[in-house]
């Protein structure tokens, strides 16, 4: 496991778990999001917080215990918009589709 500098490293963990696995799949049916999984929020949460396929920027999986302090905070950023109303979560999931799909070739 790469080595972390940021200080609350466990609680940015924690708090990406309980977006993914709890808070945004709450939200999931009454926001009309295309996605309502966790394994989904991971994705599309990661792959915009890095700029295209998740696993091509990060090393390992668990994706989240593997992402650079930054990564995982960008992506907790863009969860905690998205429940705020100011990430579109339909169109950060159509990016991260167009990402894998070019990806495939």
């Amino acid at each position: 496991m790469p080595p972390f500098t940021h200080p609350d490293r466990l609680a940015l963990e924690r708090e990406w778990l309980s977006l993914i696995r709890r808070q945004l799949p709450a939200l999931a049916a009454a926001r009309d999001w295309p996605i309502a999984l966790d394994h989904c929020f991971a994705r599309v949460l990661l792959d915009n917080a890095v700029g295209g396929c998740w696993y091509d920027a990060i090393p390992g999986r668990p994706a989240y215990r593997h992402a650079s302090d930054a990564q995982l905070a960008d992506a907790v950023d863009l969860a905690r918009a998205a429940m705020a109303g100011t990430f579109d979560l339909a169109a950060a999931n159509a990016r991260s589709l167009h990402w894998r799909k070019a990806r495939k070739g």
